[in-house]
């Protein structure tokens, strides 16, 4: 079976300044994770090399380019799910790890827990071999820029996101996720984040809970979700897709009529990526602009404003 790849690097006012390095970080992240699935890799290496890919690149609001909470600190969120038995692994609210998408894959593999967090997730990691960083090797000075703009919100967390018709002067952060589907046809998702700007410390979004951050199972689909994670916690966006698709909507009904329930519902903004179970392939948004990227059939595809796609062909 023809492996396939698709990653996001989150849904928001993405400024021009970041356009170029935001395109070129998920182009790389989706090669390298279906690199892994070409060398015989599972669904879950690929999701898992793609994801560590973004959390390296201070680009995105994960791992080493983390946004800061309320007190300036960084607080990561990363989850796993394997769609051949459901089987899933998260942790949230750790402070000194750079890839936290490898820590969630150990909590599934080695744990009989679905999520840790906090000191017991960093109490884990270290258990497990992780190199604990200090964590002000992952803040960059843009993080700490866009900190101090917005330290002065009381509603960040409700306030960072904003539809494509919505007040422009809004931004949002760039989680990052994939979704792959291996040479055997089983699926896997996985997405991580620093949350969002001036958040709460202890403040958890969608991205380790499984329905709202990512799903994966291989008798429907697998999705990764990116936006304002109240509003994608509160009507459970990634697995209201998977039941969508059950019901025989294709994935890209599925995920366009998801992202305007929460649009009507509870008034958020996201993008989704989506792998069906037959193979369809796509990526949905609701915000101004989401970075994203591909590899189906031999050909790279990206984009991050609505209705753009540059398309690649690949050398074998």
């Amino acid at each position: 079976m023809e492996p396939l790849m698709i990653v996001h690097g989150g849904a928001w006012a993405i400024p021009g300044e970041l356009t170029e390095r935001s395109l070129n970080g998920v182009r790389r992240a989706a090669l390298e994770g279906h690199r892994v699935l070409r060398s015989g890799g599972s669904a879950v290496d690929a999701v898992v090399a793609a994801v560590t890919v973004l959390e390296d690149d201070t680009a995105f609001d994960a791992g080493h380019g983390a946004v800061l909470n309320l007190k300036g600190e960084v607080e990561l969120d990363a989850i796993v799910i394997d769609g051949r038995d459901l089987s899933s692994g998260a942790v949230c609210a750790v402070q000194d790890i750079a890839n936290p998408v490898q820590l969630a894959r150990l909590v599934m593999d080695k744990t009989d827990h679905c999520l840790l967090g906090g000191v017991g997730a960093n109490d884990f990691a270290k258990e497990q071999g992780f190199e604990r960083l200090p964590p002000t090797e992952l803040v960059t000075p843009e993080a700490r820029a866009e900190w101090e703009k917005y330290i002065k919100f009381t509603t960040a967390v409700g306030a960072l996101f904003s539809a494509r018709d919505g007040d422009p002067k809004l931004t949002g952060c760039d989680t990052v996720g994939a979704v792959a589907m291996d040479t055997s046809g089983n699926l896997a998702s996985a997405t991580s984040t620093g949350g969002i700007t001036a958040k709460k410390p202890g403040r958890v979004g969608d991205t380790p809970v499984i329905g709202a951050g990512a799903f994966a199972d291989n008798d429907v689909g697998a999705v990764s979700s990116t936006g304002h994670g109240e509003s994608i916690m509160k009507v459970c966006l990634t697995r209201r897709i998977a039941e969508l698709m059950e019901r025989g909507l294709s994935a890209n009904e599925a995920a366009k009529t998801a992202l305007e329930f929460m649009s009507t519902r509870v008034g958020g903004a996201g993008g989704v990526i989506v792998i069906s179970k037959k193979g369809e392939v796509c990526h949905s948004f609701t915000t101004s602009r989401m970075a994203w990227a591909s590899v189906t059939q031999g050909t790279l595809k990206s984009g991050i404003d609505p209705g753009q796609e540059f398309t690649e062909n690949l050398k074998n």
